[in-house]
């Protein structure tokens, strides 16, 4: 009789526990998750702190007024990189198990180096909006990769597009001397191939200069541009580097209205503490800055206004901070869009998060829709273009803001198509691996 009560005992008690427990299971079953890899120390912090905090409120926002993604909560991990690759590769490890993780942002372009051969092994797809592998953009080859919005080549071709232009045509380039100053990393070695392309087919001379990271010590660097004195100077920098090669600018007397940055090196960080003496300087411009914006008036309602900010209020609405903004507006379209095909209200595996991206389709009302009117240019994807959009403009330091100066560009694909394929091919083959088919664009 006792073994018999004992038993029902335990039956009951087994019974109340799944009762206990299935709310919690589908709490975290409604929970879809996004790992934050990011740098709030070491030489790249000032930079890094400002996109991790745009990232962050904005998955904040999104649950305080929208209640997440059709009833999907959005939560997220930190994870501190320091830029460094092995770091980097960690932070990976630790989260991508994690139940409902949505995608990866690298925030680093080395660290996407390490990332792309673990990506299709662990069905995690990975976004780097603005950097990473520029032969990516192939979406048959990089199933899994999304520079989305440009690359390092887009904006390279960008910048001598804009050059030509100043010059009175592509034609006035033969002849010039263009110095590439640059950080010697991945990173800073990427442009290379786009700008050593154009060179020989426009005639420019171009000098590359090579600066060790993190970059605080550059004299030697400009001396060499002050030895050759070339017409324009691009700068390839990140972090520290970049406002310290434009005080060296100012010390060796180089003008700063012909240095002209890639988009990682045209923030408030770059310039603040340099102020007039880095007047006139340009640098490429993804996206505007500024608190106008609904989605920036959203953040500061729902969030900063509320107690909840990530970092300080009058970052909000910065250059990296709103490009922290769009990264995560992109992931978090991308679960939507998701969502649209394989079940609302549904948390979606980073199989079908990758979908998404490979089908956003974000027109300009559906912009305006988000948020985002003036602040970035249409995007769409595809299975053949992971990039979405090759299109930038160019922004110039008055001494105490940016002030966009030039219309939008657009990347001669014309040039950029074949290298693309090309070293899509030669990554396929070096790594044995073959080409999508077009059957598996639909899956």
């Amino acid at each position: 009789m006792k073994l018999r009560q004992l038993a029902q005992a335990a039956a009951l008690v087994a019974a109340v526990a799944s009762m206990v427990a299935a709310p919690s299971a589908f709490a975290q079953a409604k929970e879809q998750f996004f790992p934050l890899l990011s740098y709030r120390t070491g030489p790249y912090a000032p930079n890094g702190v400002p996109w991790a905090n745009g990232k962050q409120d904005y998955l904040k926002m999104i649950n305080a007024r929208d209640g997440g993604v059709n009833g999907v909560k959005l939560t997220y991990e930190e994870c501190e990189t320091g830029y460094a690759t092995d770091r980097g590769v960690e932070c990976y490890e630790r989260l991508k198990s994690r139940p409902g993780v949505a995608l990866f942002d690298p925030q680093a372009t080395g660290i996407t180096f390490a990332l792309t051969e673990k990506a299709p092994v662990d069905k995690v797809p990975l976004i780097t909006l603005g950097y990473g592998l520029s032969v990516a953009q192939d979406g048959q080859a990089f199933k899994w990769n999304f520079p989305l919005m440009g690359s390092y080549w887009t904006g390279a071709d960008i910048l001598i597009q804009h050059l030509g232009k100043k010059e009175g045509g592509l034609a006035k380039l033969k002849g010039k001397k263009i110095a590439l100053v640059y950080h010697d990393s991945p990173f800073g070695k990427e442009p290379i191939p786009l700008l050593e392309e154009r060179a020989r087919e426009l005639g420019f001379d171009l000098q590359k200069i090579p600066v060790t990271a993190p970059g605080v010590e550059q004299k030697s660097a400009w001396l060499q541009v002050r030895q050759s004195h070339p017409d324009y100077v691009l700068l390839w920098g990140w972090g520290v580097m970049n406002s310290t090669a434009l005080k060296e600018a100012q010390a060796t007397g180089y003008p700063r209205d012909k240095m002209y940055g890639v988009w990682w090196a045209g923030a408030e960080p770059d310039v603040k503490d340099v102020g007039e003496g880095a007047k006139g300087y340009n640098a490429l411009a993804l996206n505007t800055s500024g608190t106008q914006p609904k989605v920036i008036q959203d953040i500061l309602k729902y969030v900063h206004d509320k107690g909840q900010g990530t970092g300080p209020k009058d970052e909000v609405g910065s250059v990296l901070y709103t490009r922290g903004v769009i990264i995560q507006m992109l992931g978090v379209e991308a679960v939507r869009r998701a969502q649209e095909r394989f079940g609302k209200g549904k948390v979606m595996t980073g199989e079908q998060v990758r979908w998404g991206l490979e089908n956003l389709a974000l027109d300009q009302k559906k912009l305006d829709a988000l948020g985002l009117a003036g602040v970035m240019r249409p995007l769409s994807t595809s299975c053949a273009d992971h990039m979405g959009s090759t299109w930038a403009r160019v922004q110039t330091w008055d001494g105490s803001k940016w002030a966009i100066s030039s219309d939008w560009y657009q990347a001669d694909e014309q040039i950029i198509k074949p290298m693309v394929k090309a070293g899509a091919n030669k990554y396929l083959g070096d790594k044995k691996m073959q080409r999508r088919e077009a059957s598996d664009c639909q899956s």
